[in-house]
């Protein structure tokens, strides 16, 4: 075997992302679109949270896992759309090795935590329509703090795991050929290869995101199986209007997920039109997410109109 000797770069640490190609003139409308694009999901997000903490009626199990969900958007979306707007604007590519930290932190606790959440979730609307009657027995305050710090607890410590194999690893590059940081675009600029933190990434995203999978597709087969044998319209009905919602959030943020490993597996696809797909994950669902609920929940969406109704009348 060769001796292979290397010199680890030294904190300071100041990375330099690639983003996207473009020039000057293009970064300025591109930054107007990231600015009303983050607008709308901070307007949607911290409108449903603000509905649901101001009506009593909606501190119920599914809306307080809902503002859970909210939180976890404006987390990954507020990190990554406040990274590119700085991009577009100012054309400054460098962040500190601390932020970069930090937004591996964000990015990876957010593509995490949506899948626990909505498992949750999909638990939550198990219980209510396949056992309507034990459902406030079952669903107790303390039943939903242990779920939803669950959700989060196991994400917080996985994602720790990754920080503490990232940090140990001494890095000779500084140039993350990404759009922002992930565990993998900096683990690639170690010196060395680091087969543990590679597998232990492997297996962390394939335990939750099986894991979830499975706990979504049991929760909606019973769902879908109670409705059936119940054989009542309005019983299906209410399973419909419940769960769509839930549903459609789950699948939008896969597909999403999906296109990444799609277009990275063609080569002719452009370098921008990868990373822009690779964005797609943490910027469409946060923004989508609370129209799905305004629409297709009659309570949010009631609320709502109530609040900008009040909002709107003169004092």
């Amino acid at each position: 075997m060769e001796n292979v000797s290397y010199v680890p770069l030294k904190q300071p640490i100041v990375f330099t992302l690639e983003g996207f190609i473009i020039t000057r003139q293009q970064g300025y409308p591109l930054f107007v679109v990231s600015l009303i694009m983050y607008a709308v999901m901070l307007l949607g997000n911290i409108t449903v949270v603000t509905v649901i903490a101001a009506n009593t009626k909606l501190h119920k199990p599914m809306y307080v896992m809902m503002c859970n969900l909210a939180a976890c958007d404006l987390l990954g979306g507020t990190v990554v759309l406040t990274q590119l707007m700085s991009h577009f604007l100012t054309g400054d590519k460098n962040i500190g090795y601390a932020a970069a930290i930090f937004q591996v932190f964000s990015v990876h606790t957010y593509g995490l935590a949506v899948t626990t959440i909505l498992s949750a979730m999909a638990y939550d609307r198990y219980v209510a329509i396949c056992q309507p009657l034990h459902y406030h027995a079952i669903m107790t305050t303390r039943r939903l703090v242990s779920l939803c710090f669950l959700a989060w607890f196991i994400v917080f410590c996985l994602v720790a795991g990754l920080l503490i194999l990232n940090v140990q690893t001494p890095l000779c590059r500084t140039l993350i050929m990404h759009v922002y940081c992930s565990h993998q675009s900096i683990l690639s600029l170690a010196c060395i290869p680091n087969p543990i933190s590679s597998t232990y990434t492997l297996c962390a995203f394939w335990f939750i995101r099986t894991g979830c999978f499975l706990i979504i597709a049991f929760s909606y087969l019973k769902i879908l199986q109670a409705c059936v044998i119940k054989q009542e319209k309005n019983s299906r009905g209410k399973a419909i209007q419940t769960c769509a919602s839930h549903l459609t959030i789950y699948i939008l943020f896969e597909i999403s997920s999906f296109i990444i490993v799609v277009t990275y597996s063609f080569q002719e696809i452009s370098s921008n039109a990868k990373k822009f797909c690779a964005i797609l994950f943490i910027i469409v669902p946060p923004m989508v997410n609370p129209i799905i609920y305004g629409v297709a929940m009659k309570d949010i969406r009631r609320n709502i109109v109530k609040f900008f109704k009040s909002a709107a009348l003169p004092k």
